[in-house]
């Protein structure tokens, strides 16, 4: 096990729009944070009011967008759109090509998100787009699946052998995730404090875990956290 502190991830401020890098991407780059498996990017934005980024394209990527305050308003070339809003999560596979736009559509309050990339099994399949509200399901259990390969047990399917998984925890409450052989795990927290087996981990760090049958968690206050779980 690792972790990668929130104040090492690479940073860039573009005035309206403030993004915090996991892994190299754009201006930054480290050669030991290329990625995780095949979890390409997370980047944690803190967008402006009423400014965004402009149509441009991507392809043979999945990307899933996770907001935790405000909300975003998508557009793309396949004709969908949408706002995603806390409690939401959004998958948008790029395939052979899409051209999307993603604005803070309020006058008045920031939105801060998370994007993640993944990289697809496959190239070159046909773009598709999912959203789905999983508030309920948060607010009911500890753990909940909100991206899969196959879409199983109500969660949106992606084009890759991986789960995505967002736990809400009270404080002082445990979490065991079992890692089962051939996966790797990636810990990233939103928001609050855990206890982990390599220590303390807060509000932007991460826990990358390997060869490991079990992650034992513990919540120092209330704390909100997205665990994936990737094939090797």
């Amino acid at each position: 096990m690792f972790i990668r502190k929130s104040e090492d991830r690479g940073h860039a401020n573009h005035g309206w729009l403030q993004s915090q890098h996991t892994f190299s991407f754009a201006d930054y780059y480290d050669p030991r944070f290329m990625g995780f498996g095949s979890l390409r990017v997370i980047n944690e934005d803190y967008i402006d009011a009423a400014n965004g980024f402009g149509a441009h394209p991507h392809q043979n990527m999945e990307i899933i967008t996770y907001v935790v305050a405000g909300s975003l308003t998508h557009k793309d070339s396949m004709g969908n759109e949408a706002v995603v809003k806390p409690g939401e999560v959004q998958r948008m596979s790029a395939g052979t090509g899409v051209v999307h736009s993603e604005k803070n559509g309020s006058e008045t309050e920031n939105v801060h998100l998370f994007q993640i990339w993944i990289l697809p099994e496959k190239q070159g399949i046909n773009p598709s787009y999912g959203q789905k509200d999983f508030s309920k399901a948060l607010a009911e259990n500890k753990l909940t699946l909100v991206v899969s390969k196959d879409g199983r047990d109500g969660s949106i399917s992606m084009n890759q052998d991986g789960d995505m998984f967002v736990a809400r925890l009270k404080s002082k409450e445990d979490l065991s995730f079992a890692v089962k052989p051939g996966r790797d795990v990636w810990v990233q927290v939103v928001k609050g404090e855990l206890e982990t087996p390599a220590g303390v981990i807060r509000k932007g760090d991460a826990l990358a875990v390997d060869d490991t049958t079990t992650v034992n968690l513990k919540s120092h206050s209330e704390t909100e956290l997205i665990i994936f779980d990737l094939k090797k």
